[in-house]
């Protein structure tokens, strides 16, 4: 079982900076991968960003490429989303998960088995 907590969402305005941190419990933490999820007011949750067991390969949603970066920690136990250049869509609550050590895809929620409460990222225009 693992337990993920995810801290660093707020409030910044249309072409600042966050960084999301999501801490886990439990498990073994360096066999998952980890991804990065947001959900908007009236969307459904939508894939942003994941990271390979060893952290060697990421993977992005096209709306962030080249914007966001992903990366972990193996030992703090902790994966990390950078986001720079944001925009008012990239408002919604950003949660993270943990999956197996080789999903069939990335980009699939359903392939995520654990997943954290999320942290709200408001952008301003």
């Amino acid at each position: 079982q693992v337990q993920l907590v995810e801290s660093g969402g707020g409030l910044v305005q249309a072409g600042g900076s966050l960084r999301l941190t999501c801490a886990a419990s439990g498990g073994t933490f360096s066999t998952y991968t980890m991804g990065w999820f947001r959900q908007a007011p009236g969307k459904e949750r939508e894939f942003v960003a994941a990271v390979r067991w060893s952290g060697g390969s990421t993977y992005y949603a096209d709306s962030v490429k080249g914007r966001f970066t992903i990366s972990r920690d193996n030992v703090k136990k902790t994966v990390y989303l950078q986001m720079d250049s944001l925009k008012p869509e990239d408002t919604a609550v950003y949660c993270c998960a943990a999956g197996p050590k080789y999903p069939s895809t990335y980009e699939d929620r359903g392939a995520y088995r654990y997943w954290g409460q999320g942290t709200q990222v408001t952008v301003s225009s």
